[in-house]
C-alpha cells in the first residue's frame, strides 16, 4: 500500500500533545452517568452539572504510551482483497429514489417491503438487512416494524438497527423467536462534533462496550470549517481528541474491549453548503486521520468505504465515484471496502437501479484481486507456440480464448465497457437495471414455516407500542 507521510515525527508529536490539550482544558460531554462514574473511578474529572469530562493530561499520555504498545508489528505485505458485492444490508437510508419522478422521498413500509424482496432475489445466500428508514410509523416502532418485514419475507434476515437501548429488548424477545440470539445492531458510534456523546449514542455506546460487541471507537463524521477546523491541522487535533477520548472509555468500562473506529470525513461547498463525503479534499483529511492515529497511537481506524458520494442521481458517474472512493482508501490504507450499496447523496437515499449497476461496478473493482495460478492451461504454452508472431493469425479465433474469455475479462450486465457516449444510452441502461429489479422483487418467494414466529412477535411490537410510547 501507499504510505501518507503527511508530517514528520515532530509534527505527529505536537498534534497529539494538541489532542492532550483539548482534553484538559476543553473536554467531552457525556450524557450518561455510567460512562461519567466509570471515567472519574479511572481518574478524569466530570462535571455532573454539564456532563462535561476533563482529562489528566500525564494520564492520558500514559494511555497513549499504552495502547502504542499493544500495537501489531506492520505487515511485511498487502494483497489485495476482493470485496463482497453490494446487496440490501443495514446502512440505512432515510430517501428511497423515485425514478417515475426522478426525485427522492421519504422510505415507507411498501418500500422496505419492496427492498427486502429485492435482496432476498438479488443474494438469496447472504441476509437481507434494514436498508430503509420508515417514515409511516413512530421513530420508537421504527426498527420494530422493520424487523417484521425482515422476518417475513427475508430467507436471512440481518439484524434491526436499534438507535435507542430501550429498542433491543424487545429485538432480542423477536429475535429469540427466529432463533436468532442477540438480533439488532447498534450501527455506527456516531456523536455530535465536536466534542459531545449525546444521550441516545451514549447510551448505546455502553452497551456496545459492556456486550464486547464491537471494538470501542467512533463512526467519526465531521465537517471542516462547520463541525471541526478547517485547517488540517486543527482538525487533527480535535477528531484526536475525540478518537481518544472515546478509547479512555471504553477502556474505563471494559479494560479488555479491543479500539477501533472509522473515519468519514465531509467537506462542503461554502457557496451552496452541499456537503461531499467523497471529494479529493475530504479524502485528504480522512487518510490523514487514519495516518495520524496509527502513528501516534498504534490503532487503525479505517477510512469509510466508497458508499457515501456526492452524487444525488443515481447514474454511471455515481458508481465510479464510489469506485474512485473505495480504491483511493484500498491504495493508502490497505483495506478493501465495497464501493457501496445503491445509495447516493452521501447514504441518505436509496436507488434499486443503482444497486444493480453498482454490482457490476464491485465485480470489476475486484479484478487486482484475482490470483495468478501457474498451471499449463492458464499458461497457454501451445497456443502461444501455435499463434507464433501472430503472421497468420493472433489469438482472438483461438479454442483457448473462446474457453477462458469469461473468466478471463469482465463482462458487465448493465456498465458500459466502452465509456460514456451519452445520456440517452445512460438512461437505457437506468431503464434495464430498473426492469431487472422489478423483475427480481416479484420473483421474491415469502420464507415458509414462520408463522408461529410471525404471530409472536406482532404480539411483541404492540406490547412495545404500548409500553415505549407511553414512555416517550
Amino acid at each position: 500500500m501507499l504510505e501518507m507521510n503527511f508530517a514528520g515525527d515532530a509534527d505527529v508529536e505536537a498534534i497529539g500533545e494538541g489532542c492532550l490539550e483539548v482534553l484538559e482544558r476543553v473536554g467531552m460531554v457525556f450524557q450518561n452517568k455510567e460512562i461519567l462514574d466509570a471515567i472519574e473511578a479511572w481518574g478524569a474529572r466530570a462535571d455532573r452539572a454539564t456532563n462535561v469530562v476533563t482529562f489528566p493530561r500525564k494520564q492520558l499520555r500514559a494511555f497513549v504510551e499504552g495502547i502504542r504498545a499493544e500495537a501489531p508489528a506492520p505487515a511485511t505485505s498487502v494483497s489485495f482483497r476482493a470485496a463482497g458485492l453490494p446487496g440490501v444490508g443495514g446502512s440505512v437510508a432515510q430517501f428511497l429514489y423515485d425514478d417515475a419522478k426522478g426525485e427522492a422521498r421519504p422510505g415507507r413500509r411498501e418500500d422496505l417491503v419492496a427492498a427486502v424482496k429485492l435482496g432476498s432475489a438479488l443474494h438469496p445466500e447472504a441476509p437481507v438487512g434494514h436498508a430503509l428508514l420508515l417514515s409511516d410509523v413512530p421513530p420508537l416502532m421504527e426498527p420494530l416494524e422493520a424487523a417484521l418485514i425482515m422476518a417475513e419475507h427475508a430467507p436471512s434476515p440481518a439484524a434491526p438497527f436499534a438507535w435507542d437501548v430501550r429498542q433491543i429488548p424487545y429485538l432480542e424477545e423477536m429475535g429469540h423467536l427466529l432463533g436468532l440470539e442477540r438480533w439488532y445492531s447498534l450501527g455506527a458510534v456516531c456523536m455530535a462534533h465536536p466534542l459531545r456523546f449525546d444521550k441516545n449514542v451514549a447510551d448505546r455506546y455502553v452497551h456496545m462496550i459492556r456486550q464486547q460487541e464491537q471494538p470501542a471507537g467512533l463512526t467519526s463524521m465531521p465537517v471542516p470549517g462547520v463541525s471541526a477546523p478547517i485547517t488540517l491541522e486543527g482538525f487533527l487535533v480535535v477528531t484526536g481528541a475525540e478518537y481518544l477520548a472515546s478509547w479512555v472509555v471504553g477502556r474505563a468500562l471494559n479494560p479488555k474491549v479491543a479500539l477501533g473506529g472509522s473515519m468519514w470525513t465531509g467537506t462542503s461547498d461554502m457557496k451552496i453548503g452541499h456537503v461531499s463525503y467523497s471529494a479529493f479534499d475530504a479524502m485528504r483529511y480522512s487518510l490523514a486521520t487514519y495516518s495520524f492515529l496509527h502513528r501516534w497511537c498504534g490503532v487503525t481506524v479505517s477510512v469509510g468505504g466508497g458508499e457515501y458520494c456526492a452524487s444525488r442521481v443515481p447514474g454511471y458517474y455515481a458508481a465510479l465515484e464510489k469506485v474512485h472512493k473505495a480504491l483511493l482508501i484500498a491504495a493508502f490504507t490497505g483495506s478493501h471496502p465495497c464501493i457501496g450499496q445503491g445509495m447516493l447523496d452521501n447514504g441518505k437515499v436509496l436507488s434499486f437501479a443503482q444497486l444493480l449497476l453498482e454490482r457490476d461496478y464491485q465485480v470489476g473493482a475486484n479484478q487486482p484481486a484475482r490470483a495468478v495460478q501457474a498451471t499449463p492451461e492458464n499458461m497457454a504454452l501451445e497456443e502461444i507456440v501455435q499463434v507464433g508472431p501472430g503472421l497468420a493469425g493472433g489469438h482472438l479465433g483461438t479454442e483457448h480464448t473462446a474457453h477462458h474469455l469469461r473468466e478471463s475479462l469482465w463482462l458487465p450486465a448493465f456498465a458500459p465497457r466502452d465509456g460514456w457516449t451519452g445520456g440517452d444510452d445512460e438512461a437505457r441502461t437506468l431503464a434495464r437495471c430498473r426492469e431487472k429489479a422489478g423483475r427480481l422483487i416479484l420473483q421474491a418467494a415469502i420464507p415458509e414455516g414462520r408463522e408461529d414466529a410471525l404471530a409472536g412477535m406482532r404480539t411483541i411490537a404492540a406490547r412495545a407500542r404500548e409500553e415505549l410510547l407511553d414512555s416517550a
